[in-house]
C-alpha cells in the first residue's frame, strides 16, 4: 500500500509527491531535517525535535514554515494515516525553488516542506541493542557548522560506507586526534563508572536523545564528564555506546579492530537503554 506523504501543505500518494528540480534542497542542500521516533504509535521528544528544527533553520537565516502545533498535527495525520505504530517521521524544510543562484533567493520565496513515514516493527527491539555494534574510524571531513541539522549528508554517507567496507556497522569521525561523533549518532565511553561524551559545540550535532540520555544517567546517580576523548582513550574504556534518536541507546563493543572492555554490551549502556526507553514511551504524544 501506498504511504501518505505531505508536501507544501497537501497530503498526497508518495508516488505523487512532487518537488521542482529547482528547489534548493536538491541543487545546494539548502535545508534542514529533523528525524522523530514513533513507538506504540505515540511520538517521541516532539518538542525537542521541533526547537531544534528552528534553532537550524535560524542559523541559516530561515524562518519555521509554521507553528509547532500545525507541525505536530501533520506528525499525527502522517502517523494515523499510514498506521505506524514503531517507526519514524522525516521532516525536511528546505528556502523553497528558485532559478539556480549561489545568493538566496527573493525574500517571500516559499519554503519546501516534506514529510514521510517509514514503519520499522520492533524498533526498540533492535539486534543490535543485544549485540553491540563495530566501529571503524575515519577522519571527519564535514564542514565546521555541525550543530546545525542540515541535509548535507554525504560524507557522513561516505563514512558509512567506508566503515562497511571494512566490515563493521558504522563510523565514529575523528578530528585532531579526538572523537567528534558517529556518521549519524553521538559517541560515547564509559571508564570507571563514568560517562564520558564530546562537549556541545560547533564540531558536533546537539542531539536530542543525547540531552534526555544525560538527564536520565544524572538523574540515576551516575557521573558525567563532557570533554573530548581519543580513539585509544576509547579502546581502553569499559564501555561505549551511541545515541540517536533512531537507535536510542546501542552498545558499541569493537573500535578499529580492538574489543572493548569484555567486547560485549556494557551494564551502563544497557540500564541506560532501559531507562530512556521507559521515560520515553511514558512522555510520549
Amino acid at each position: 500500500m501506498s504511504r501518505t506523504v505531505y508536501v507544501n501543505g497537501d497530503y498526497l500518494p508518495e508516488e505523487d509527491a512532487k518537488i521542482s528540480v529547482f528547489d534548493r534542497g536538491f541543487l545546494f542542500a539548502d535545508g534542514v531535517y529533523e528525524v522523530t521516533s514513533v513507538l506504540g504509535g505515540k511520538l517521541i521528544d516532539f518538542e525537542g525535535h521541533a526547537v531544534r528544527l528552528e534553532r537550524s533553520l535560524a542559523e541559516l537565516d530561515m524562518g519555521m514554515p509554521m507553528t509547532r502545533d500545525a507541525l505536530l498535527e501533520i506528525h499525527r495525520r502522517l502517523v494515523a494515516e499510514n498506521r505506524i505504530e514503531d517507526g519514524m517521521v522525516y521532516l525536511q524544510v528546505t528556502r523553497g525553488a528558485a532559478d539556480r543562484d549561489f545568493a538566496y533567493p527573493p525574500e517571500g520565496t516559499a519554503q519546501t516542506v516534506v514529510l514521510f513515514t517509514q514503519s520499522k516493527p520492533g524498533l526498540a527491539d533492535s539486534p543490535a541493542a543485544r549485540t553491540g555494534i563495530r566501529v571503524a574510524t575515519v577522519p571527519d571531513l564535514r564542514w565546521d557548522r555541525r550543530d546545525i541539522k542540515t541535509v548535507q549528508l554525504l560524507y557522513p554517507s561516505m563514512g558509512k560506507m567506508a566503515a562497511k567496507a571494512k566490515g563493521c556497522d558504522d563510523a565514529w569521525m575523528v578530528e585532531d586526534g579526538a572523537i567528534t561523533e558517529g556518521t549519524s549518532n553521538n559517541a560515547y565511553i564509559v571508564k570507571d563508572g563514568v560517562i564520558v561524551t564530546r562537549q556541545l559545540g560547533p564540531e558536533i550535532l546537539h542531539g536530542i536523545t543525547r540531552a534526555a540520555v544525560l538527564r536520565f544517567a544524572r538523574e540515576a546517580q551516575m557521573k558525567v564528564e563532557e570533554r573530548a576523548f581519543t580513539i585509544e582513550e576509547a579502546q581502553a574504556a569499559d564501555e561505549a555506546f551511541v545515541t540517536s534518536a533512531t537507535t536510542f541507546v546501542t552498545p558499541v563493543v569493537e573500535i578499529d579492530g580492538v574489543a572493548v572492555g569484555k567486547g560485549a554490551p556494557g551494564p551502563v549502556a544497557q540500564r541506560l537503554r532501559e531507562i530512556y526507553l521507559e521515560e520515553s514511551r511514558k512522555a510520549g504524544i
